[in-house]
């Protein structure tokens, strides 16, 4: 078995990392810079740094955070947020992010998807799904930071950005995003039953055994958290002992 990835989100508005509840109700949670290396010091496996605000603002993602945050960690790092274009993905990846996640850019125009894996690889792409559940078993995909619905499946959409390339697929829930209600299982069993590359569950965590669930039931390849490590609710170390101890592979924290 994969060692399963306890991956921190830092959401990015303003300059500061937030967390709000279905995408709205945002709430301050620190400085970008500052969690990143604490995280990275508590064991993190990969982080992932999103400017949330970025493609509603029509701006691109701040680099200069970016840059800042490559400097004090030493595991791979995922930037999303504004990002449109080769030349987009070109700069982040440059100014030291390891992967980019792409979503919006992505439903509007699926040919990024296809080129960017081309050109950085498969392993420096991933394509994030914002899903919403409108009916039994069945989610809509969510653009502009799940403000507008697409008409698209969740599940076809995962299935055609892995026949373009994308190496990953960061699936949240925005029903549960914020909620700390529990990861959708449902949601995520679904998408990694039809795509054969790593899901990373997303939205919902409020306790240890959420992770537990949506790792085992879900079968997601990594969890991806962000209130119950900003606000200290838990911590790495914790979760990865949890989970070792309920027999699921971890990576050792340092």
């Amino acid at each position: 078995m994969v060692a399963i990835r306890i991956i921190p989100c830092l959401d990015v508005k303003d300059g500061k990392v937030v967390k709000g509840i279905h995408f709205e109700d945002i709430r301050v949670a620190g400085d970008p810079v500052e969690n990143a290396s604490f995280y990275y010091k508590e064991g993190a496996d990969e982080i992932v740094f999103l400017d949330i605000s970025a493609t509603i603002e029509g701006r691109k993602t701040m680099v200069d955070i970016v840059k800042k945050v490559a400097d004090v960690i030493f595991i791979p790092f995922t930037v999303g947020g504004g990002i449109s274009s080769i030349d987009d993905i070109e700069k982040l990846l440059s100014n030291g992010a390891d992967k980019v996640s792409i979503n919006t850019a992505a439903v509007k125009n699926p040919n990024l998807i296809e080129q960017s894996a081309k050109k950085f690889g498969s392993q420096s792409i991933v394509v994030a799904i914002d899903a919403k559940r409108v009916g039994d078993n069945k989610w809509e995909v969510f653009i502009e930071s799940g403000k507008t619905p697409t008409r698209l499946d969740v599940v076809e959409w995962a299935k055609r950005v892995v026949d373009l390339g994308a190496g990953e697929i960061l699936l949240t829930s925005i029903d549960r995003d914020g909620t700390q209600e529990g990861y959708d299982v449902e949601l995520t069993k679904t998408v990694s039953e039809n795509v054969n590359i790593p899901i990373i569950a997303s939205g919902g965590a409020g306790k240890l055994e959420h992770l537990y669930e949506v790792i085992v039931n879900g079968k997601a390849s990594a969890v991806l958290i962000a209130s119950l490590l900003h606000f200290r609710i838990l911590t790495i170390p914790q979760i990865k002992k949890y989970l070792k101890e309920n027999g699921i592979e971890v990576r050792e924290s340092k």
